[in-house]
C-alpha cells in the first residue's frame, strides 16, 4: 500500500470521531469591560454562547459575535478551544497565553525565551482510541522562528510556563522527504487526528497525521491552509492572476475548487465555521463569509480587518 493511501485511511478512520456544530454571526458593537464578562460568562458555564465569529487585530480589542471585547492585553493569532470556553494566542511579550473567553484568567502556556517570533497557535485536541490504544491528546501547535528559520512546535495546553518541543513533520520510512524547516501556518482544529500546514519555500501545503500515524503528504499548492472539521477538506489561498483566491480540496482528491473565481480583491486567512459549511476570510475592506460549496459569493459581514476565527 502506497504511503498516501496508508494516511488517508488512517485519516479517514479517525474522522469517526469529529464533531460538528451550528454556526451564528454578529456585526459590530461595543460594550463595557464589566459588562462583556456577564455576557460572555466564565469558562465551561451553562450558557455560554458558541459559534460566533470572532476577529483579532494584534490590539487588546477583539470582537466577538459583534461586540469588541477588552482582553486587557495585546492579542495576536487568536484560536479557541474546540468547546469555545478558552482561547489561546500570542500576546504583547510574544508569549504563548491561554485565557478565558473574555481575555481573564490569562496563563502564560510557555514563556518567550527572546530572540524568537511565535505566531499563528492552534489547539489541537483528540480523543482516545481504545482500540488502537491511543491516548487523547490536548496540545497546542504553533510555529517558532528564530533567525530566519520557522518550525512548528508544541506543548500541552495544561502547561504553564513550559518548555515547547518541536513537531515533527517527517514523511514516515516510506514517505519522501519533507522539509522540517520553513513550515507555517499549522492548522489542528480537527478532531480527526490531521493537520495541515504550509510551507513558503516550496510553495506547498502539507497534511500530516498526528493520531493514529505520524506522517506527513503533500496535499497541493498554496499557503494559508485550514482544515474542515471532520478533517475531510482544506480550504487554502493560491494566488490566480494577481489576486489571492481562495479554493477548497478534499483531502482524498487531486484537484481543487476555487471558490473565488472572479476575484477583483484578495482573499486570506481563510477558516471554516464549526459546522464546515461556510468559510470565513480576511480582505483589505474586512472579514467575508461565502458557503464551503461555493454556491455563492462572499458576503462582507464586518469592516473590521484582522485574523477571523470561530469559536466553539
Amino acid at each position: 500500500m502506497s504511503k498516501a493511501l496508508s494516511f488517508r485511511k488512517s485519516s479517514s478512520r479517525a474522522a469517526k470521531f469529529a464533531a460538528v456544530a451550528a454556526l451564528t454571526l454578529g456585526l459590530v458593537a461595543t460594550v463595557s469591560p464589566a459588562a462583556q464578562a456577564a455576557s460572555l460568562g466564565a469558562a465551561g458555564a451553562k450558557g455560554l454562547k458558541h459559534n460566533v465569529l470572532t476577529v483579532s487585530n494584534g490590539t487588546r480589542y477583539v470582537q466577538i459575535d459583534g461586540k469588541t471585547v477588552d482582553f486587557r492585553t495585546v492579542v495576536r493569532d487568536l484560536a479557541w478551544s474546540p468547546d469555545g470556553n478558552k482561547a489561546v494566542f500570542i500576546d504583547g511579550s510574544g508569549n504563548l497565553v491561554i485565557s478565558d473567553a473574555d481575555g481573564s484568567n490569562r496563563v502564560t502556556v510557555a514563556k518567550n525565551p527572546g530572540g524568537q517570533n511565535w505566531n499563528h497557535p492552534t489547539w489541537q485536541t483528540i480523543p482516545g482510541y481504545a482500540e488502537g490504544g491511543l491516548l487523547s491528546r490536548n496540545n497546542i501547535v504553533f510555529v517558532a522562528r528564530q533567525n530566519g528559520v520557522s518550525r512548528l512546535e508544541t506543548i500541552p495546553a495544561d502547561a504553564v510556563q513550559g518548555q515547547p518541543t518541536d513537531l515533527s513533520v517527517s514523511g514516515g520510512v516510506d514517505g519522501p522527504e519533507l522539509p522540517e524547516t520553513g513550515n507555517i501556518w499549522p492548522n489542528a482544529s480537527s478532531k480527526a487526528g490531521t493537520a495541515v500546514y504550509a510551507n513558503p519555500g516550496t510553495g506547498t501545503v502539507y497534511i500530516h497525521d498526528d493520531y493514529l500515524r505520524s506522517q506527513s503528504d503533500v496535499l497541493t499548492k498554496g499557503s494559508q491552509p485550514a482544515l474542515s472539521p471532520d478533517g475531510e477538506d482544506v480550504v487554502f489561498v493560491r494566488s490566480v492572476q494577481g489576486h489571492d483566491h481562495l479554493f477548497v480540496q478534499g483531502v482524498h482528491d487531486k484537484a481543487a475548487k476555487d471558490l473565488t473565481p472572479k476575484a477583483t480583491t484578495d482573499y486570506t486567512q481563510p477558516t471554516f465555521s464549526p459546522d464546515g459549511k461556510t468559510i470565513a476570510a480576511r480582505t483589505p475592506k474586512g472579514i467575508v463569509t461565502l458557503p464551503a460549496s461555493g454556491a455563492t459569493k462572499p458576503v462582507v459581514v464586518t469592516s473590521r480587518v484582522g485574523l477571523p476565527a470561530y469559536r466553539g
